[in-house]
């Protein structure tokens, strides 16, 4: 499986890469993907500080389509990720910043989930982009004040409900804390069959048919114990599509994150609508 951010073409690349060769030369690729590739780069940039840094880098991930799950600009140091999609698992990466003599140097690593593969070449492209677009004194303060607020406009999570919910169970029983973190603030376009319908207040709602691992003919292989339901309250709009509606038919929802609870199991979405 190859990682579509580190695999962005060589026209995708900015200008001006201050600190490029330096970061080029940093560049160390480790690991296997039996246990998991791991790569890393690094700059010095006089005149940055770590906090800078950090919310400068937060901007540059955010527009590249990165989650980030949390950045502290004054311990110099961040935590994001590549999001999930129906071609790609998510990934950690973090990002440190050190303040020595005046200068600060800024380290992004990677570590590849196992059976993940990457080009080394893409990978330190990817790096030394995001590294190379740094910049010291007030120009580097301002970017990273506008960076501390970036929202980024990444296209919708599209899959099968019954992958995604695969997905978020094992989330959950790795770190429910980061599951919430990972997928707010995010839109989606879920297909599969509809398992119940309900009313909530004045809201529609559509709960996806999610079978139990208990039920399931051939389990796949590292699931969890449990299934998360994923349930849809409908836009306004939606009740002509809503009725005619039953268990068993096949839809596809196109809606937006709205709460998590990592101990029943359930992730609701809002605003949902027919994406047929």
């Amino acid at each position: 499986m190859r990682l579509s951010l580190f695999c962005a073409p060589a026209f995708l690349l900015v200008p001006s890469l201050a600190h490029a060769a330096t970061c080029e030369e940093s560049f160390t690729k480790t690991g296997n993907v039996i246990g998991g590739q791991k790569f890393g780069a690094s700059v010095t940039v006089p005149g940055l500080t770590p906090a800078s840094a950090i919310g400068q880098l937060r901007g540059i991930v955010v527009s590249r389509g990165y989650v980030v799950m949390t950045a502290e600009p004054e311990a110099g140091s961040m935590l994001f990720e590549q999001s999930v999609t129906n071609k790609a698992r998510g990934f950690p990466m973090t990002a440190d910043a050190t303040a020595s003599g005046g200068a600060t140097t800024v380290t992004i690593s990677a570590k590849l989930p196992a059976g993940m593969t990457a080009k080394a070449d893409s990978a330190k492209t990817e790096l030394c982009l995001m590294l190379g677009q740094l910049k010291p004194g007030r120009a580097g303060n301002a970017a990273a004040a506008s960076g501390m607020t970036a929202t980024g406009s990444a296209a919708p999570i599209t899959m099968t409900a019954f992958s995604f919910s695969h997905q978020i169970s094992k989330d959950t029983q790795r770190n429910a804390a980061a599951t919430e973190l990972r997928y707010r603030n995010k839109s989606f376009v879920l297909s599969g069959n509809v398992g119940e319908l309900d009313k909530w207040g004045g809201a529609y709602v559509v709960l996806f048919d999610i079978p139990d691992p208990s039920r399931e003919a051939l389990p796949l292989p590292n699931e969890a114990p449990f299934k998360t339901d994923i349930i849809c309250k409908m836009a306004p709009g939606q009740a002509a599509y809503y009725l005619q509606l039953k268990p068993g038919k096949s839809i596809k929802l196109a809606g937006s994150y709205d709460s998590f609870d990592p101990d029943r199991h359930v992730l609701v979405l809002r605003d949902c609508r027919s994406a047929k």
